[in-house]
Order: C-alpha cells, then sequence, then structure tokens
C-alpha cells in the first residue's frame, strides 16, 4: 500500500512544479462558441481531465482545480486553485457547491467519493490509458458524462498532429529524470506516462529493470547510460539549469552528459496525455533529433 500510494503521489507531482510555465496557445479546437456548454458546476482533480473539459467548452463552469491543472493558462482565474489532490479538504471543496466532481483512480479515494455522493454531488471517475489511442478514449468518456458529440473534433486533431511525428534513423535511449532541486531526483521506470510518451516519440526508455519512479542513483545513471536526459523545465531550472544537471554525479559519464543531450518541455504538456498528446509526442520527436 505504501508503495501505490508513493508512486501515486510522484505521479500526481510530476506537473505541480510547473504552474508558472507559459506556453503558445495550443491548436487543440475549443467550440465554447458553437456548443452550448452544460449547466453543471465542475471541479476536476486532475490537469488532464481540466484540459479536456475546457477543450470541451466547459472553462466557465469549472469551479474548482487542483495543483497540476496548469492549462489552460488562465485556467485558475476563473476556478479555485484547491491544492494538491493528496490534502485537499472535502469542506473547502464541498463550499464551491459543485454538481460534478471529476478524478481519476489515483485522484480520489473510496472515502472521498462516498463523501461526495452523500452530499448529492455526482462524481466521474475516468480511467486513463497512456497511449494515443487512450488519450481518444479519455476524451470522448469525458464528453459523454456531460452528453457532449464535440469531442470527435479534438480526437481529429490529435490524429492529424501525431502524423508530423518523423522516423528516427536510430532508436535513442532517453533517461527521464524528475528533479525538485538536486535533492529530490527520481528516474522514470516502466509503465509511467514518461516511458509512453518516450516510445512514442520514437526512442526507449533508458531504464527497464523497474516500475514507476525509484531515487536517481549514479550507480544507475552510468549503467543506463542515456543518449538523451528529459526533464520538466522547472524541474531543470529547479538544478540550475544544463550546467546544474551536467554536475550531478554520473551524469558527465553518459552519452548524454558528454554530448551535453539534455531536454526540457512543459510538464503538464509532456506527461499530461490530454488533448496535446500529439503536440507533446511530436515537440519530443524533433528535440531528440537535434
Amino acid at each position: 500500500m505504501r508503495k501505490l500510494l508513493f508512486s501515486a503521489a510522484i505521479l500526481i507531482g510530476l506537473t505541480a512544479c510547473n504552474q508558472t510555465k507559459e506556453e503558445p496557445v495550443s491548436n487543440t479546437p475549443t467550440t465554447e462558441e458553437t456548443t452550448p456548454v452544460s449547466a453543471e458546476k465542475i471541479v476536476s482533480l486532475n490537469g488532464s481531465i481540466t484540459e479536456v473539459l475546457a477543450a470541451l467548452g466547459e472553462q466557465t463552469n469549472l469551479v474548482g482545480v487542483d495543483v497540476t491543472s496548469t492549462y489552460p493558462e488562465n485556467i485558475k482565474e476563473t476556478a479555485k486553485d484547491l491544492g494538491h489532490v493528496r490534502s485537499i479538504s472535502i469542506e473547502n471543496l464541498l463550499a464551491l457547491k459543485p454538481t460534478i466532481v471529476y478524478g481519476t483512480a489515483k485522484d480520489l479515494s473510496n472515502e472521498q467519493i462516498e463523501q461526495l455522493k452523500n452530499a448529492g454531488i455526482k462524481v466521474e471517475t475516468i480511467h486513463q490509458d497512456y497511449s494515443v489511442d487512450g488519450t481518444k478514449s479519455f476524451v470522448e468518456a469525458i464528453a459523454k458524462t456531460l452528453q457532449k458529440e464535440n469531442y470527435k473534433a479534438i480526437n481529429e486533431t490529435i490524429d492529424t498532429e501525431i502524423k508530423d511525428l518523423k522516423p528516427l534513423t536510430t532508436t535513442p535511449k532517453v533517461l527521464f529524470i524528475y528533479a525538485r532541486g538536486a535533492g529530490t531526483l527520481m528516474v522514470a521506470g516502466k509503465n509511467t506516462p514518461m516511458e509512453k510518451i518516450i516510445a512514442i516519440a520514437g526512442g526507449v526508455n533508458a531504464v527497464n529493470d523497474f516500475e514507476d519512479f525509484k531515487p536517481l542513483t549514479p550507480e544507475a545513471l552510468v549503467k543506463s547510460n542515456p543518449d538523451y536526459i528529459l526533464l520538466f523545465d522547472k524541474g531543470l531550472e529547479s538544478v540550475g539549469g544544463i550546467d546544474g544537471i551536467l554536475k550531478i554525479e554520473g551524469v558527465s559519464a553518459t552519452n548524454a552528459g558528454k554530448n551535453k543531450k539534455i531536454i526540457a518541455m512543459d510538464g503538464q504538456l509532456l506527461s499530461g496525455f490530454g488533448p496535446r498528446v500529439g503536440k507533446a509526442a511530436v515537440q519530443l520527436n524533433q528535440l531528440i533529433q537535434q
């Protein structure tokens, strides 16, 4: 149980350090002008779900979101930031008088779901699979809870954007490091969103002998010998930029360190597997060709 909670906390925390990143407006279509919004008052406890709801035209109905909800960039101008999902107060959530609360299985405990339902609030727990097809099913599932059909345009955009992936002449090894300062460095293993997005972009995860996330060690770093090291942009900033990451023990002995192949991307874009999954995969694909 402790391992499950720890892994969930790491996954939830992945994008929390990336709240202030500026990013160009997505090409993902929204249909606020052509599709009537619902009459719901919505709380979203997952950044990817928040993105989908906004793309469906529901942004004005969002009254509360969690800390990972960083896109659209103005989301917290109208929706209250309830903080980290593991520390959200049910009382603060109920004070927003929502009619519906969204989350994934890792976001809501059975006890919280029961409390919300007892208060007369509809709870939608959405399954998320970290793949392109899984993302399209994710979008459709959320849309169906609101009886909306405009999800089809979102999924068509995903299909269009993913076609811009370019074949690589080799399959580079990419190591994702989750950093919150030099004192907190975790490596993504198997069955993580990071492994999946790396594969979609044409690379291969540099470590495959464990699942979820583990602390980075110099020995494991040298053994994995990645061609590229991938971080969230805020994570790279937290260790002092490229110069800082190169000073971490073991990095300079890897191909990535020797060639200064360090990649940083927006956290929610990279790991969210929401409407911008195609955009994320293509951006990473382009970066590992440089």
